[in-house]
């Protein structure tokens, strides 16, 4: 029953190659690319990191909890506050960052207090005025500092990489073209990437400035970014 199953798929399909030759329709094979060459160009642009971004924390422990959470949330009312004073959207911008609360266990297993911490964040492109907003509040702590690009920098640096990068990819593409002894080329495609190459370096001077920063603006030093835009894909020379 099987070989009589198979034998007649066999007749189907060659009933349908017959038909197909009859109508004067040929299976067409793909040609296979010629005279095609795959390359890569790059850029990179090294810019000096704009945006500052600040976290202040602290934390509190204690036998209740309740009490605990409303000494956090005290602190950071007191410094929401402060820092309100002198935010401005994209020149400096606050937020809130996390806000924890979790037990405390002793050798017996046993809940024995409470912890929690909390965190404020200053964050924009204008550093005078969120370090010195960071200096005067006293209610949290330095957590952390970081430098970056801010959105604008980076569409701006990236395209100014990217018309650089894919300069030099036409110019590779007419020097590999003339090489192999053609006049000019094609483009069958391309694909641009772009990613940040820079480190992130937080100053430790900044992070060692709490100590005696009571209504003084804190010491803080960007570094800067290299924005990479790499342009790749296959010229058909002719």
């Amino acid at each position: 029953m099987k070989n009589q199953s198979q034998l007649f798929a066999a007749c189907l399909l060659l009933v349908g190659s017959t038909g197909l030759l009859a109508q004067g329709v040929m299976p067409v094979l793909a040609a296979q690319p010629q005279n095609v060459a795959q390359l890569s160009a790059s850029a990179t642009i090294e810019v000096q990191q704009d945006l500052l971004s600040i976290a202040l924390s602290t934390t509190r422990d204690g036998t209740d909890s309740a009490a605990v959470q409303n000494q956090l949330k005290q602190a950071l009312e007191s410094a929401l506050a402060e820092a309100k004073k002198t935010a401005q959207p994209g020149l400096m911008d606050v937020r809130t960052g996390n806000f924890s609360l979790y037990p405390r266990y002793g050798k017996d297993g046993k809940i024995n207090g409470w912890q929690g911490s909390t965190e404020l964040v200053l964050e924009g492109r204008d550093f005078p005025r969120i370090t010195a907003a960071a200096g005067k509040i006293q209610t949290l702590t330095m957590g952390g500092v970081s430098f970056a690009l801010s959105r604008e920098q980076r569409a701006k640096v990236e395209g100014d990489a990217q018309a650089q990068a894919i300069e030099r990819f036409k110019a590779k593409a007419s020097e590999v073209a003339r090489s192999f002894g053609f006049s000019s080329y094609s483009l069958r495609e391309v694909s641009i990437n772009a990613n940040d190459q820079g480190p992130v370096r937080p100053r430790m001077m900044a992070m060692e400035a709490k100590a005696a920063m009571a209504d003084s603006s804190i010491p803080v030093e960007a570094g800067k970014s290299a924005v990479l835009v790499n342009v790749s894909g296959s010229v058909q020379m002719k």
